[in-house]
């Protein structure tokens, strides 16, 4: 008896206790996941109702449609990649004397919030390469192996003794001749951009054996000179290719001096066209367009894999330090190489922190938001768009609507929660081993 009468006090106490939380989660929770369902169903004023027409907006709607589609991406890519990298950070760092340094370094994105690395990540993808990391790095890369034109917006004057050939190039108007100096005025250069270690240029020097000249920018600050000739402190285009054409052919080149000089053989060039090719004035590389339409998604993943890699490679890290090491061991003395060692007995032997390492991170893909607002521009936010996103932009401002808002936030929810039963039923098949 006394034991029966305990049973329901304990009860009474157990549910005087859990009151508070449930009231809590009744209208922290349920109340509005209930309301946002039954406003999925009504219009924009909640006076008419529209049973799935706002469902359909999902699929039918171009921005709508396209939140979708960004979402499986994120949903696919993110989770993986970050997974991956944490997975092989974990193992790597194991096996170096460093290695607790750089799971600090790694780690430390953790503790900048999603504005703030949206933030830094914005200026990394900065399209102008004296601005933005990415592309510093990109155009340096491509540079090296592709030289970059030192005049790309030169030109000749209608006066100057230049015409295009097409393509970009440009030629002489007359054949040149040995003995008669030849002059090749450009201007559109900006003297703060002419080469490092132009000289002024002088008038060319006739020669019988060569065809002599020069190529300079014609152009002297502060306004005065002549069109067509060397005015005072007017400098030479250092690194200018000439060429000698005749019958289409290249019969001979030459590179400008510091003060613009160049010479040709006679006995090839005289009688011939010069030539400056297009190659001269092809527009300075300006790097990739990372936040443009087409990889605005791939870069905004970018930022989240650095922020989130961190957070996998601890978890992994963890369960890396419970693996037995008497099994690594004696795969390699039964004569297994590192790569069979980590794929048929580490990564197996993970699976249940890499089930929870996934799942977290497809949990948390869902929810994005912060990085593609702050990162994406506004000529890309609609090709960067995810569903987090929309439902902001649906559900907050002048053309707001409640209702498709309200599909977009249970679509969320149905989404979060087969991963969140897969997540539960993982969690109680574990406790019960």
């Amino acid at each position: 008896m006394p034991a029966t009468r305990t049973r329901p006090r304990t009860r009474t106490v157990a549910a005087a206790f859990l009151l508070p939380a449930l009231v809590l989660l009744g209208a922290l929770v349920v109340y509005p996941i209930g309301y946002s369902v039954r406003r999925s169903f009504f219009d924009r004023t909640d006076s008419s109702f529209v049973g799935l027409d706002n469902y359909l907006a999902l699929v039918t709607d171009d921005s709508l449609r396209t939140a979708v589609r960004n979402n499986l991406v994120w949903l696919v890519v993110a989770p993986a990649v970050a997974t991956a990298l944490g997975l092989v950070f974990a193992v790597l760092t194991e096996r170096v004397r460093w290695g607790t340094a750089f799971k600090l370094v790694v780690f430390m994105p953790m503790a900048i919030s999603m504005l703030a690395a949206g933030i830094i990540f914005r200026l990394v993808y900065e399209q102008d390469p004296d601005r933005g990391v990415a592309n510093a790095v990109w155009v340096g890369v491509h540079d090296t192996f592709a030289e970059a034109s030192g005049f790309p917006r030169a030109r000749p004057l209608p006066v100057h003794p230049l015409k295009a050939a097409g393509g970009g190039a440009y030629v002489t108007k007359e054949p040149v001749h040995a003995g008669v100096p030849v002059r090749l005025p450009l201007v559109g250069v900006a003297p703060a951009r002419m080469p490092e270690g132009a000289r002024p240029a002088h008038a060319p020097a006739a020669k019988d054996d060569e065809i002599t000249g020069t190529a300079w920018l014609d152009f002297t600050r502060g306004g005065g000179g002549k069109p067509n000739a060397v005015d005072p402190g007017e400098l030479g285009l250092k690194g200018l290719r000439i060429e000698a054409v005749r019958d289409g052919k290249v019969v001979a080149t030459a590179t400008a001096a510091a003060d613009g000089g160049f010479a040709l053989p006679a006995d090839r060039a005289d009688g011939a066209v010069l030539r400056l090719p297009a190659s001269n004035f092809r527009e300075q590389y300006d790097g990739v367009e990372w936040l443009g339409p087409s990889l605005v998604t791939p870069a905004v993943i970018g930022a989240y894999v650095w922020m989130w890699a961190g957070f996998a490679m601890v978890l992994i890290g963890a369960g890396l330090a419970a693996v037995p090491r008497e099994l690594l061991e004696a795969a390699r003395v039964d004569g297994a190489n590192e790569w069979q060692v980590f794929r048929r007995i580490t990564v197996p032997l993970l699976a249940p922190v890499l089930v929870v390492v996934l799942v977290t991170l497809m949990i948390n893909v869902l929810k994005v938001f912060d990085l593609v607002f702050v990162i994406a521009p506004g000529s890309s936010q609609d090709d960067a768009n995810v569903l987090a996103l929309q439902l902001y932009r649906s559900s907050f401002g002048t053309d707001a609507d409640l209702g498709v808002g309200s599909a977009i936030a249970v679509v969320l929810l149905l989404l979060v929660l087969p991963v969140m039963v897969v997540n539960i039923r993982r969690i109680r098949r574990e406790s019960r081993r």
